[in-house]
């Protein structure tokens, strides 16, 4: 009998972004009080029923979403907050139109990459929990395809 070991300890992540990191930078202050990296499913095909009640798929094509939940005021939350203002867009603003791959390496050694992606939410200031302590901060990131085996 084997033990499966799913301890997430270790996690660390890879994202370079085309004109604001383009030499890249690691992201390991993950929140506490929030899922660090979290990948919501995606619809894969789509369908419906024919007149006669006929099944008709077809298979569909969905971005790829990853929010992560940093440590507010730490230096990834400033990295990623530098890399959300910049692709920002805003009157007398230009965006710095960065394209983003991500490389996520889990302790089990296992590696997801994902590429051709964009910034597509992120925090814009520091908020405050009733509790007293400053909330996680969550970026969005949205990409197009995938490689590697995380599972």
């Amino acid at each position: 009998m084997s033990v499966q070991d799913i301890s997430g300890f270790g996690f660390a992540i890879r994202l370079v972004a085309s004109n604001t990191f383009p030499s890249g930078i690691t992201i390991t202050q993950f929140a506490d009080d929030a899922d660090p990296f979290d990948t919501p499913a995606i619809q894969l095909a789509d369908k419906a029923m024919g007149l006669n009640g006929d099944l008709v798929v077809w298979s569909k094509a969905s971005p790829i979403e990853v929010m992560l939940n940093i440590i507010a005021g730490s230096d990834d939350d400033i990295n990623l907050g530098i890399l959300a203002e910049a692709n920002r867009v805003g009157q007398g603003k230009l965006s710095a139109m960065d394209i983003i791959s991500l490389t996520a390496g889990y302790p089990n050694g296992r590696v997801l990459v994902l590429n051709t992606g964009k910034i597509t939410n992120g925090a814009v200031g520091a908020s405050i929990a009733s509790a007293g302590r400053l909330k996680t901060k969550p970026y969005t990131l949205t990409f197009q395809n995938r490689t590697g085996n995380p599972g």
